[in-house]
């Protein structure tokens, strides 16, 4: 299924299976690019490759060479193959089979290596009956990438690992078997000397275990959070309605949305969804699109007006003509801006794998160093195999593997509790770069719904009546503007009277009797029909609330036009702290929205940001972030609206806030699960930390490894010294990741 993109070239997304590290998605990609007219950009994250190529290529092709490469790749299904909202086969099942199986296992391997007591007779071989599933089955992934790299001379941490639990494993075997290791009575005394040894009596089980049960623990939370790059797209197709009223023949039948064909006529009951982007045909209504506009005002539909699918009637009953589904809906549309954004994220290099790159050839050509130089001193073959070995084994860091995983565990722990949710490690690697930060206006900044602001007063007219009577109208309205003047009113009086002889002045306002009163509510044009004109104090005040880009509701009643109410969409109590805190880390705020510019500079100004983008629609956000990007700019994105979703992926590091729609929360990097925009400095404080923690760990796993290869080099490294380079290096990871549970 490819897109055609012009008349030479054409577009594909293929899915990818097989990869362990970002190394995997260069050398995928490399493959495809080599291949005459092809651009291809491999994502590890998502597991997809996007390849442009010429129209004259079999798509087919493109599959076989990753499949040469040594990975799977699959082109997409058709559109009728794929269901919204079908829940994913378990991927993780096969690896948590694995690492469940290493783990039960390894543990009494370890106890009975370094707890003497625990050594009773024969039990080397009940290690070795232990071992050999660790290293073998729960392993296998490791041996498997080992031998695609191997084939491509390629090096990464996989190498390293397969390498080592493979030595270990080997030599155990060789010593059990032909020396003296599996002798009855056999033990590995608590004591750390340095001697020479041809190796014969000592086995290094407890190292393959240990290692292969760590890494897998630390592939396994990396994968599960992987996983979770497509949930965006399932958040977001999830918003549309499920299913529809369809007109025919005068007969209202229910079918399922997604089988709504263009033309289609279709109902819309107050307080249901919208099914498809359609052209209203009867009925008025008010309708709240702010998950897909991020307006919090909203809009008014009448007969000839575009609705769009997703959003919601607020008001009365809507006849729509189907003008657009499917694919070609507009939140369809917002669903494939969000996947090409995270397709397009750019691969974020693994440290262990860039080490591991270097690392790997340094440890194999010492190793082969090592077994030289002892056969050439004619020290005997097994002298000089048991320094080689060993050398390999005590290059395999197991400190390696706990080094992200446990810093991520506990930095994560430490956010969860502080309200912060991190994505996985490729964010913390984002939060370091990050020079701007863009803030959606509505839901961010702001309260994200409408609220009574101000209540301005004629001379002579008493604030609480007029409140009084002009909520006990608004209230029997369902538009919103409507009701945050009811709940203002009711707020500051409590209980409402009852209206008589309500109706609804299409497209203008309200009116009814209230306790006696002719009230009217709404714009100044349905008091001017009732010649009651604002006095030029309340006409300067509408006038006002209006430049600022607020909405302002006119009061008359009994003949005299009496007030104006001011709604708008208030900001929050926190964000002005927060935009201060923001810019203390070096980031320069600029404010996104929807809205319009007088609306939003009002609020800029409240906050204190400077620059201000405003009247944007969803995938002009998008492309606001890469212009800045273009600039050179490390963006992050703060936003909670499906409208937000593109740019949260776009942007190099997202957070959403925990109070938005589940598409803006999927999509982003970092969810702040209260509505405080303080949080955001949080998080980028504690992500930053945690990065400092891992690489920090990532450091001393290796050093203590290397600080003991020369005593491998030389022969005179004893199980003991192995044991407790493994266990001092994972301590000291350990404890050091401890430390986060300490930010503040």
């Amino acid at each position: 299924m490819s897109t055609i993109t012009d008349d030479r070239q054409q577009a594909v997304e293929l899915s990818i299976g097989g990869m362990t590290c970002a190394s995997c998605a260069n050398r995928i990609e490399r493959k495809l690019n080599k291949l005459d007219g092809v651009t291809a950009t491999v994502n590890y994250a998502t597991e997809k490759a996007s390849v442009t190529f010429p129209a004259d290529v079999d798509p087919r092709r493109l599959v076989a060479e990753v499949e040469k490469a040594g990975y799977t790749a699959g082109l997409p299904a058709p559109p009728h193959a794929e269901t919204a909202g079908q829940e994913p086969q378990d991927e993780l099942g096969p690896l948590r089979n694995r690492l469940i199986t290493a783990v039960v296992l390894a543990v009494p391997v370890v106890a009975m290596a370094m707890v003497p007591l625990l050594q009773f007779t024969n039990w080397q071989w009940l290690s070795l009956t232990l071992t050999a599933p660790v290293v073998v089955y729960a392993g296998w992934p490791f041996h498997k990438a080992a031998w695609t790299n191997l084939r491509h001379g390629a090096a990464t941490m996989d190498t390293l690992i397969s390498i080592g639990t493979l030595a270990a494993l080997g030599w155990s075997l060789w010593a059990l078997f032909f020396g003296t290791a599996g002798m009855p009575g056999m033990t590995h005394p608590f004591e750390i000397t340095i001697e020479r040894t041809d190796g014969s009596g000592a086995i290094y089980l407890e190292t393959a275990a240990a290692v292969t049960a760590f890494i897998l623990a630390g592939r396994y939370f990396e994968a599960r959070s992987k996983r979770r790059a497509g949930a965006a797209l399932r958040a977001l197709l999830d918003l549309g309605a499920k299913d529809v009223a369809v007109l025919r023949d005068g007969v209202e039948t229910r079918i399922p949305a997604d089988q709504l064909q263009t033309g289609d006529t279709f109902v819309v009951r107050p307080g249901e969804k919208i099914a498809t982007d359609g052209l209203v045909l009867e009925g008025a209504s008010a309708v709240d699109a702010s998950m897909l506009t991020g307006e919090s005002v909203p809009v008014d539909v009448r007969p000839g007006d575009a609705v769009t699918g997703a959003t919601v009637n607020a008001g009365g009953r809507l006849v729509v003509r189907a003008t657009r589904v499917g694919g070609d809906t507009r939140l369809a549309q917002m669903a494939k801006l969000v996947e090409e954004a995270q397709t397009g994220k750019a691969q974020v290099q693994r440290l262990a794998d860039r080490i591991s790159g270097v690392f790997v050839p340094i440890v194999i050509a010492l190793a082969v160093g090592t077994l030289g130089f002892w056969l050439g001193t004619g020290d005997g073959v097994g002298a000089a195999f048991t320094a080689a070995v060993a050398v390999l084994i005590i290059a395999c860091p197991c400190a390696l593997g706990l080094a992200t995983p446990t810093a991520l565990l506990v930095g994560t722990g430490r956010g969860a509790q502080l309200g912060i949710l991190i994505r996985g490690p490729e964010v913390l690697e984002s939060t370091r770069r990050i020079d701007t930060v863009v803030l959606d206006k509505t839901g961010t900044v702001t309260e994200g719904k409408m609220t009574l602001s101000e209540v301005h007063v004629a001379e002579g007219e008493s604030e609480a009546e007029v409140l009084r009577l002009a909520g006990a109208l608004e209230h029997a309205s369902e538009h919103p503007i409507a009701q945050a003047v009811a709940a203002g009113a009711a707020d500051r009086f409590g209980d409402l009277p009852a209206p008589e002889d309500f109706a609804n002045v299409e497209g203008l306002g309200v009116q009814g009797v209230v306790d006696g009163h002719a009230v009217l509510v709404g714009r100044p044009r349905l008091l001017a029909d009732w010649s009651q004109h604002l006095p030029p104090d309340l006409e300067r005040r509408l006038h006002s609330a209006q430049a600022a880009g607020r909405t302002a509701v006119a009061v008359g009643w009994d003949g005299e036009a009496r007030a104006v109410l001011v709604v708008a969409d208030a900001v929050k109590p926190t964000s002005k702290e927060a935009v201060r805190q923001l810019a203390a880390l070096g980031l320069a705020p600029v404010l996104l929205t929807g809205d319009n510019e007088a609306a939003a500079r009002t609020v800029a100004t409240e906050v204190g940001i400077d620059e201000v983008i405003a009247e944007v629609l969803p995938a002009d956000k998008v492309d606001v972030v890469k212009r800045l990007q273009a600039e050179g700019r490390v963006v992050a994105m703060v936003g909670d609206g499906v409208n937000d979703a593109a740019a949260l992926a776009q942007a190099d590091l997202g957070l959403a806030m925990g109070t938005g729609t589940d598409a803006a929360i999927e999509a982003s990097d970092l969810t702040l699960v209260r509505g405080d925009l303080r949080v955001a400095a949080d998080a980028i404080r504690l992500s930053r930390r945690t990065l400092t923690t891992i690489k920090g760990n990532l450091f001393w796993a290796f050093a203590y490894n290397v600080a003991a290869l020369p005593l491998a080099a030389l022969g005179l490294l004893n199980p003991m010294i192995a044991g407790a380079a493994m266990a001092f290096s994972s301590v000291f990871v350990v404890s050091n990741s401890l430390r986060l549970r300490r930010f503040r």
